[in-house]
């Protein structure tokens, strides 16, 4: 099993981050894949970066930057209007890591 590090964002890096975080474990463990996340606010995702090795960011408010990791918007995962686009994309970044 090949394990993904996750930044997951929120505006408060606390309770919407947290949901977030918990869907893309279990979409990935489903694909056998095994995640380690973490969940912050948009400030925090530099401090993210520079402390550790992380894969994706998934967010649910806008980042302040660009990254130099793959980005996946989680709205609609969140909110259930495009949760297998949002699946789809996920896969697709993670299968393209080289991990």
């Amino acid at each position: 099993m090949k394990n993904i590090n996750v930044i997951s964002v929120c505006g408060s890096g606390t309770v919407t981050s947290s949901m977030v975080a918990e869907k893309v474990k279990d979409i990935l463990e489903v694909n056998g894949y095994k995640a380690k996340t973490v969940e912050v606010s948009p400030g925090g995702v530099e401090g993210q970066l520079s402390s550790g090795k992380w894969d994706i960011i998934v967010h649910t408010s806008p980042l302040r930057d660009k990254y130099d990791i793959p980005t996946i918007n989680a709205v609609g995962l969140l909110i259930g209007t495009d949760e297998d686009g949002f699946i789809e994309e996920l896969l697709h970044e993670v299968e393209s890591l080289k991990i």
